[in-house]
């Protein structure tokens, strides 16, 4: 297994897991342990935005696109950048487990519009929860 290239700190990768429903924060931590990486869960991005404002080590920040609140998935992915700028973000959907909905695909409008290419490195996207560890592994890569 390849190490990722990352400054990842004396604990091994540190991955914050955001997401509102606890069967889909469960299913996604239990991902990232089998990886390997610590995970740490918050249900909510005002939770996730304290995490990384009290320093604590985070590599990469996996969010569920449906997270809502005063930090819904965006505006939380936007503070964590302005906060770290160098995080690694996974936007991650649960699409893969209701498959009968109707609903549009949060992930297409993630992307819109003129980011800058230095706003869109390090930001990466996953339509099914059960990529996400091979999606966190690709960010750790991409950083350089």
């Amino acid at each position: 297994m390849e190490l990722p290239t990352s400054p990842c700190g004396a604990y091994g990768v540190q991955v914050l897991i955001a997401g509102r429903q606890k069967h889909w924060r469960d299913e996604v931590s239990s991902q990232i342990r089998r990886a390997g990486f610590a995970a740490t869960t918050v249900d909510c991005g005002v939770d996730a935005m304290t995490v990384l404002a009290l320093g604590l080590p985070v590599d990469v920040l996996v969010t569920d696109v449906s997270l809502q609140g005063k930090l819904c998935c965006l505006k939380l992915a936007q503070e964590a950048r302005a906060l770290r700028p160098d995080l690694r973000i996974v936007f991650a959907s649960d699409l893969g487990l209701q498959p009968d909905e109707d609903a549009s695909d949060p992930i297409d409008t993630l992307f819109e519009g003129d980011l800058p290419q230095h706003a869109r490195a390090g930001l990466l996207a996953v339509r099914r929860i059960d990529h996400v560890a091979s999606t966190v592994w690709d960010a750790l890569r991409s950083a350089s």
